[in-house]
């Protein structure tokens, strides 16, 4: 973490972190969406007798490292991130626990969210991560709350407020822009522009000129970046958190990049263009990464041992989640309000 480097042996090195990151991102999702898999009941007859391990909705941001990583980077572990329902990548970027993260996935003791929360609900406030939210922008308002609570304390975090395209049609979008701007607050909007709402392309549904053009209706300085270049999302991030932490306010980030995957992972995306899906998928950003670094003199040898280590982690994680018990019945009671009396239960 910390600003973006110069060249020479600095710029390697930052390439290398943030493609090490994005390793690990796309490791971690893979090994979740093979968890996911498991027996299907038709017609009654199980198909597979093998027990998916993650349950319930997995959306996946597979494609999309470049953006976690490449924003993240320019984080401090004391800064704050609200993510969306694709929350995996911004917290292992943020510095997440991710151990921890696979528990939680696989509903065990332990997690993050003490296996009760699953995919939707991953957060870490240890590293600042405010969680991950199944309403859609329904995480802006939150990252407005949190900057509004630094300017009141008169501290120096910022928060990172990620977001998805489908988003800014919805009235949080609007509501959080305005309010972040008219109290100049300590927040970097980063619109993750994968062009899917849900199963509908975003695009036709949105009027006018899109994400960055709305934030600047509102007076926010905003700027547009390939978000499969991870170099070019890093440097952006960095000119724009420097903004942020000058005081100068509310900054924005269109990052246009694409979902490789589905909606959810069983989502096997049949409505999409062809053509168009394999041309986006061939602009991978971590292979693009990868091109970079052998240019950059990295061995071919050097980067496979990379992935070697990120598949070797995530294994492990996913060997320990796999083995581990979910927590105890009685904790379902816990941590919970009782609406009758309007009290939090101990």
């Amino acid at each position: 973490m910390g600003s973006a480097t110069g060249s020479g042996g600095a710029h390697i090195e930052r390439l290398v972190a943030l493609y090490r990151t994005m390793l690990r991102i796309r490791a971690f999702e893979d090994a979740a969406e093979e968890a996911s898999r498991g027996g299907v009941a038709v017609l009654g007859q199980q198909v597979s007798a093998t027990p998916a391990h993650v349950r319930g909705p997995l959306h996946l941001s597979t494609g999309q490292e470049a953006v976690a990583a490449g924003v993240c980077a320019n984080l401090a572990r004391a800064d704050y991130l609200t993510s969306t329902h694709r929350g995996h990548g911004h917290t292992i970027a943020k510095g997440g626990d991710l151990a921890r993260m696979m528990l939680e996935l696989y509903g065990r003791d332990g997690g993050l969210c003490g296996g009760r929360g699953g995919s939707m609900h991953i957060a870490d406030f240890g590293v600042g991560m405010l969680g991950a939210n199944g309403v859609v922008a329904a995480g802006m308002p939150i990252a407005v709350g949190a900057a509004h609570s630094i300017r009141i304390r008169g501290a120096r975090e910022i928060v990172a407020c990620f977001f998805g395209d489908g988003a800014i049609n919805r009235g949080p979008f609007g509501e959080s822009l305005n309010w972040g701007q008219v109290w100049k607050l300590p927040v970097l909007f980063v619109c993750e522009d994968n062009r899917w709402s849900a199963t509908t392309a975003t695009g036709p549904l949105t009027a006018g000129e899109g994400a960055a053009a709305r934030a600047r209706a509102y007076g926010i300085e905003a700027v547009a970046v390939d978000g499969n270049d991870v170099e070019a999302v890093d440097a952006a991030a960095a000119a724009l958190v420097a903004d942020v932490r000058a005081g100068a306010g509310p900054r924005f980030l269109h990052a246009i990049t694409y979902r490789v995957k589905g909606h959810v992972s069983v989502d096997p995306a049949a409505y999409r263009d062809p053509v168009t899906h394999q041309a986006a998928i061939a602009d991978d950003p971590i292979a693009r990464a990868r091109v970079r670094l052998v240019g950059l003199g990295i061995g071919e040898d050097a980067l496979a041992a990379m992935e070697r280590d990120a598949r070797t982690e995530i294994a492990a994680a996913s060997a320990a989640a796999a083995d581990a018990l979910p927590p105890p019945s009685q904790r379902a009671y816990s941590e919970i309000q009782d609406c009758g009396a309007g009290r939090w239960r101990s």
